[in-house]
């Protein structure tokens, strides 16, 4: 697993920390943890397979 935080995922998916603290809330980008301050980490994979899957449906 290769750990991305929240700024991570939102600049390597090109949107707000707000869109994906959203999407871990509706637990459509599943979060593996929590950091110490109780913010989401996410796996790598999952994200590159997410967006893939949005890109398809037509977009982010």
């Amino acid at each position: 697993m290769t750990p991305m935080t929240t700024e991570q995922v939102a600049e390597f998916l090109d949107v707000k920390v707000e869109r994906v603290r959203r999407l871990a809330r509706e637990n459509l980008l599943v979060a593996k943890q929590q950091d110490d301050q109780g913010e989401p980490i996410f796996d790598k994979d999952d994200v590159e397979k997410y967006k893939e899957l949005a890109q398809r449906l037509g977009g982010i």
